[in-house]
């Protein structure tokens, strides 16, 4: 059973639909490896065994992914008699009544969800490191953090627990932990996926939820069970002709690519991800694509590292207060969340509208940008996964701490301001023998594009040999 960790979703789904193995063998297989692997990790941090349990012995439906275990992250995604605690002392107890619309979909899909796994407090970090529910720890390295805000779903994924997880993602936190812990991490178009029923957008529209997972396929199959508008929502983006997993096998055209290395708020970039991204370069040129080094994509990053702090601000003090200062319980809140939460409810209507402006402008950036080129080549991240205690907030005033925060992944977040989808893509090592992700972008709607080149790339170069020392 052991081999099953080595496994995608599809191939796991293919063995149960030809009976030679059984979904509830599959189920235990992965609930049996959680509870091994997990108290090394901290991946996991709401156990719903019974509920999966209950969900297999009721009847799978046909789908690529049916039988597929899998977790939502502690964050946005409710399934009825789930926790959801936010990652947060406030919410520790919250049980969700109903599920959200992408659970839904999981489900109805043949999907096995199995728990929650760890997230930073309200996801407001690039490190899983709540002080509610401990840190997360990478698989390559367990002093190291396997990145975040999803970093319990791709530890999860990256040591084998499950072959895909769902995440999301409002900065790069999905693309950063799996550039961190060496996965393919998605993030599609502003509402290709839904954030409903509770909302109609998350953050402004700046966070969206998919999944970190191995294989490419695995991906697209996921989003192609995702996707779609949901009812009443204000709007949603293109839809894909075909399926996102169609395109996985479909060659890319030679893509007129820019490569961006420099920081456009000046901060570094460790020379391990400029070489990497540099090898990715000179990779793709030998498959024929056309490769451009530029400065910058042309928007405004130190409006937009402003305004990003305010919509987030505002958005998770409302969640916390309820729109009733008064009511709120701060005390109960990491103490640099206790102070984002209060710079947010000081902030005037006109300032907030003044940020939503920023992050359209960075649309309109990014839209004449992609006129003239097809995909964005960037480094995931400044740095490979740093030593647990780095990037916490913990000890940090809430100017340090966004500075930190900003500056370890400056190139993800316009991707999230934009609507654009963006993707990191396993392809390169540092000289410690730590994952690093090539980042990649591409103008709104063209999801199936980034998918085709990630499919050529995992042909061409494939990594889901590549493992850590704790797998399995």
């Amino acid at each position: 059973m052991d081999d099953l960790a080595t496994l995608d979703g599809i191939a796991l789904s293919g063995l149960i639909a030809k009976r030679e193995i059984s979904a509830g063998e599959v189920l235990e297989a992965a609930i049996e490896r959680i509870e091994r692997l997990n108290p090394k990790l901290n991946a996991v941090v709401h156990e719903h065994f019974d509920l999966a349990r209950k969900q297999v012995a009721a009847g799978l439906p046909d789908s690529l992914l049916s039988g597929v275990p899998t977790l939502l992250k502690n964050t946005g995604f409710e399934a009825e008699g789930m926790i959801l605690s936010t990652g947060s002392e406030l919410l520790r107890n919250n049980v969700s009544k109903r599920d959200s619309t992408i659970t839904a979909r999981y489900k109805a899909a043949g999907m096995v969800i199995l728990g929650k796994s760890n997230t930073p407090e309200f996801a407001l970090s690039f490190t899983t490191e709540p002080d509610a529910f401990g840190p997360t720890r990478n698989p390559w390295d367990l002093e190291r953090t396997a990145g975040g805000s999803s970093g319990g779903s791709t530890a999860a994924v990256a040591s084998g627990m499950v072959p895909i997880a769902n995440s999301s993602d409002g900065a790069g936190s999905t693309r950063l932990p799996a550039s961190h812990c060496g996965l393919f991490g998605f993030k599609p178009s502003r509402l290709v996926n839904p954030v409903g029923p509770a909302t109609a957008e998350a953050i402004g529209g700046m966070s969206t939820p998919h999944a970190v997972s191995w294989s490419v396929r695995d991906n697209a199959a996921m989003l192609d069970i995702s996707a779609g508008a949901d009812a009443g929502d204000p709007w949603a983006s293109p839809a894909v002709a075909g399926s996102y997993l169609a395109a996985v096998d479909k060659t890319p055209p030679r893509l007129k690519i820019a490569m961006i290395v420099d920081v456009p708020t000046g901060s570094p970039v460790e020379p391990d991800m400029v070489a990497s991204v540099e090898e990715t370069a000179r990779f793709l040129e030998g498959l024929g694509h056309h490769v451009e080094k530029v400065r910058d994509a042309g928007y405004d990053a130190e409006a937009l590292k402003t305004a990003w702090r305010i919509v987030v601000g505002v958005n998770v003090a409302l969640g916390v207060t309820g729109g009733d200062p008064a009511s709120a319980n701060l005390s109960r809140l990491e103490p640099v969340n206790q102070e984002w939460v209060r710079e947010a409810l000081a902030v005037p209507g006109t300032r907030y509208l003044w940020a939503i402006n920023q992050l359209h402008a960075s649309s309109r950036a990014l839209a004449a940008f992609f006129s003239r080129y097809d995909v964005m080549l960037t480094p995931a991240a400044a740095e490979p996964a740093p030593l647990l205690g780095k990037l916490a907030g913990r000890g940090k005033t809430l100017d340090e701490f966004y500075d930190l925060f900003w500056s370890h992944s400056p190139f993800t977040a316009v991707f999230n301001t934009s609507g654009c989808p963006a993707m990191s893509v396993p392809l390169g090592m540092s000289a410690k023998g730590l994952p690093v992700g090539s980042h990649f972008g591409a103008a709104f709607g063209n999801d199936a594009l980034l998918l085709s080149l990630a499919g050529e790339l995992e042909r061409f170069a494939p990594w889901i040999n590549r493992r850590p020392a704790l797998f399995g």
